[in-house]
């Protein structure tokens, strides 16, 4: 049995790609990988609190390995920390990271590539399955998912803090993919088969930042 860890946004399609690990004979997952933004002591780009994160992780049973980033975080800093960490995983004997990516291609490349640098490798569990299809089985499984981030260029406010369901998916407009995979709208995923029990939060306001909105999720 392969050990490895896997790129964990809090969000719906790395809690897919988790279940479909967890359902190989042959894989682990060890860890649960996550860039946290120091200053706001959230999940970067999801906007997560930490501590909703962490009851995450602890009804899911696995381990968080957290990586701290700055507010203006360059890719020369990302790939620093990212640099560092992979070493620490490489000296405990795991070598792979999975990812809940679908079919951007240049994100895969740039991930393989800085992951070759360290003599590791990468595995997409959900690489090029179709979007309506995860989607589809995402909420035929049980998982419940709350978007916490909208690109306001794409999607209204009124997408911001909306549960992820069938109503959902239909309301989006037909240039959105229904998994976000463009960075339309991410989600943070708080119930489904691999947790213990579902975690509980509150849905507070609403901010408009940099171009996205953010719903505040509170623990």
């Amino acid at each position: 049995m392969q050990k490895l860890i896997l790129s964990w946004s809090g969000g719906k399609d790395c809690a897919l790609a988790l279940y479909e690990l967890q359902r190989q004979p042959e894989h682990k997952v060890a860890g649960l990988l996550t860039t946290i933004t120091k200053d706001y002591d959230r999940i970067s780009m999801h906007g997560v609190r930490r501590t909703l994160l962490e009851e995450q992780a602890a009804s899911l049973g696995i381990p968080l390995i957290k990586i701290f980033l700055p507010t203006k975080c360059t890719n020369e800093i990302y790939e620093q920390a990212m640099s560092i960490t992979m070493l620490e995983l490489k000296e405990k004997g795991i070598d792979t990271i999975a990812f809940g990516d679908i079919y951007l291609e240049d994100l895969r490349a740039y991930r393989e590539k800085n992951l070759a640098k360290a003599e590791m490798k990468a595995v997409f569990p959900l690489w090029k399955r179709d979007s309506k299809e995860i989607i589809a089985t995402f909420l035929s499984l049980g998982f419940k998912a709350i978007t916490s981030t909208v690109d306001s260029k794409k999607l209204g406010a009124d997408f911001c803090g909306r549960e992820i369901n069938e109503e959902f998916i239909a309301a989006l407009p037909k240039d959105v993919d229904p998994c976000g995979e463009n960075g339309e709208f991410h989600t943070f995923c708080y119930a489904g088969p691999i947790f213990k029990s579902p975690v509980k939060f509150t849905i507070g306001e609403k901010v408009l930042r940099d171009g996205f909105w953010y719903c505040d999720l509170i623990h």
